[in-house]
């Protein structure tokens, strides 16, 4: 997920992070050969010799024009996926938020080992990266945990309008750690997700007494929020890893030093506050199976269109977690968002789409 992840931003591979494979030693040799051999290459028509051939370049510009629209339905699936992974972990009260995180944990190792068994990268990765691993794993998944705790703790649109915020911390660490550039318009961006935060928070030295509530629901609502962005900060910073890492590990590596320090961690944390059991109801149960499956289903289609389509279209069309976290909010638990939610979510979605902008420009020069 999200992380259902942002953790889950801390789950989704950066543009420049590899994918698949690299291509074998000998791949670039092959139409060499294949002229040598009198034999048409990849690149020549089998009919006529020629290279290129007409047809077959006609015929392979109209494979790739078939649906340009593409990359941005997976991204569209995958936050409709994340979203409704966050209605489940909203649903599941009976369930502590890091029991959850230790059963997504599970589910996850059962599909990343056989893929780490299948590209043959072993468990534990170079030498000068497993500290950063280490840090990935241990932060990524601290990370998961406090997205569902502030899930249970406070409104599914709150909590999914304040994770948003994440790629704004990214620019600020990136910039400390990795001297990135952090110019005038990234200060703006983050001035509006600021501004987006507090209009959701509400501090009552600022909005007064009535804005909160009543004080054992503005508590709950304050320890959610603060949680959220808890989140989004240890997301930030997970991805800064990640960027630091670059393609020296293998995605699947870095999953896997997050499950297995996430399930580590959880364990531990539920034996110590004492909250470790299964869970009674069927129902919640099932919908324990459901967070690990449309978590994993949004990360396969998430990471399809990264690779299909330029990163800065994927973070636009990503904010579309937010549309869909209102109108669950209102279905599902029939609670109208208040019009300082509104306002938050437009600051911090307007953020986040001028910085995935701003970067599409920049990168289209």
């Amino acid at each position: 997920m999200r992380s259902v992840d942002s953790a889950g931003a801390a789950e989704v591979p950066e543009p420049g992070l590899p994918l698949t494979d690299d291509a074998p030693q000998g791949a670039s040799e092959e139409p060499a050969a294949a002229e040598a051999a009198g034999t048409p290459g990849p690149c020549r028509c089998w009919v006529c010799g020629n290279s290129p051939c007409g047809s077959g370049a006609s015929q392979e510009a109209k494979k790739k024009a078939r649906c340009p629209g593409l990359g941005l339905f997976y991204t569209l699936l995958s936050a409709f996926l994340f979203s409704v992974g966050s209605l489940f972990v909203k649903k599941v009260q009976d369930v502590h938020a890091v029991e959850i995180s230790a059963f997504r944990c599970v589910f996850q190792m059962l599909v990343v080992i056989p893929c780490l068994i299948y590209r043959k990268t072993g468990f534990i990765g170079p030498k000068g990266q497993r500290i950063f691993l280490l840090l990935r794993g241990v932060l990524g998944s601290t990370a998961m945990i406090l997205l569902y705790y502030a899930f249970q703790a406070t409104s599914l649109a709150d909590a999914t309008v304040i994770t948003f915020s994440s790629p704004v911390f990214t620019s600020i660490f990136a910039w400390i750690f990795l001297k990135e550039k952090y110019s005038p318009w990234d200060a703006l961006f983050t001035a509006f997700t600021i501004t987006g935060v507090i209009l959701i928070v509400r501090p009552p030295f600022l909005f007064g007494a009535s804005a909160a509530g009543t004080d054992e629901s503005y508590s709950v609502h304050l320890k959610g929020t603060f949680a959220a962005v808890a989140h989004a900060v240890f997301a930030a910073v997970t991805m800064v890893i990640i960027r630091k890492m670059g393609k020296s590990v293998d995605y699947f590596l870095s999953i896997w030093y997050y499950v297995v320090l996430g399930l580590l961690e959880s364990v531990i944390v539920l034996f110590i506050i004492g909250e470790w059991s299964l869970p009674y109801c069927g129902l919640d149960r099932l919908f324990l199976i459901l967070i690990g499956l449309f978590g994993l289903g949004g990360q396969v289609f998430l990471t399809k269109a990264l690779q299909i389509e330029k990163a800065s279209p994927v973070a636009i069309m990503r904010t579309m977690d937010v549309v869909f976290a209102f109108i669950f909010q209102i279905i599902f638990f029939n609670d109208m968002p208040t019009w300082w939610t509104v306002g938050g979510a437009l600051c911090v979605v307007a953020s986040s789409t001028g910085a995935a902008i701003r970067k599409w420009c920049q990168s289209s020069k």
